[in-house]
């Protein structure tokens, strides 16, 4: 099952308004539960690579980092957001340079980010044009579908 697949079915899943999904097949395993009162929690695991399981699971504590932008006119920025659950990375490799810094002017299209899936590298495209104004999460941290990634003006 490919990134986009599973991140339609999670959204199929929220919208439903189910609180505990489990979906098991050949090549993965899909357990989603939910409560009314906390945030979504969400373990992938596929038989060959058990790194996707333990990297939901600390998702809630990345979760705070969206709301350290102390500045008041934050209204007028705009967040690029993950568009998929998985792990943030900043470069395409430990020793080659972030694809964007703080202050660096931004083009729709443009690769911002990479987001690591169940093993799949997906880069991040910027959605819209503007100046990257912070960077909200840390390089190589898990981060959850929809959460704001970088702010622009």
């Amino acid at each position: 099952m490919k990134a986009k697949e599973i991140q339609e079915l999670l959204d199929f899943i929220a919208k439903s308004g189910l609180n505990k999904v489990n979906i098991e097949t050949e090549e993965f395993k899909i357990s989603v539960q939910r409560d009314p009162n906390t945030k979504q929690v969400v373990s992938v695991a596929a038989p060959m690579a058990h790194a996707p399981a333990p990297a939901a699971a600390p998702t809630p504590v990345a979760a705070p980092t969206p709301a350290t932008p102390a500045e008041a006119p934050a209204a007028s920025y705009k967040s690029l957001k993950a568009p998929m659950i998985g792990t943030f990375y900043r470069s395409s490799g430990p020793d080659t340079p972030a694809f964007v810094q703080v202050g660096d002017m931004v083009e729709k299209g443009q690769v911002i980010c990479i987001i690591e899936a169940m093993k799949l590298f997906n880069e991040i495209e910027a959605e819209e044009s503007g100046r990257l104004v912070k960077a909200l999460v840390e390089n190589a941290t898990p981060v959850e579908y929809d959460q704001p990634l970088f702010l622009i003006e």
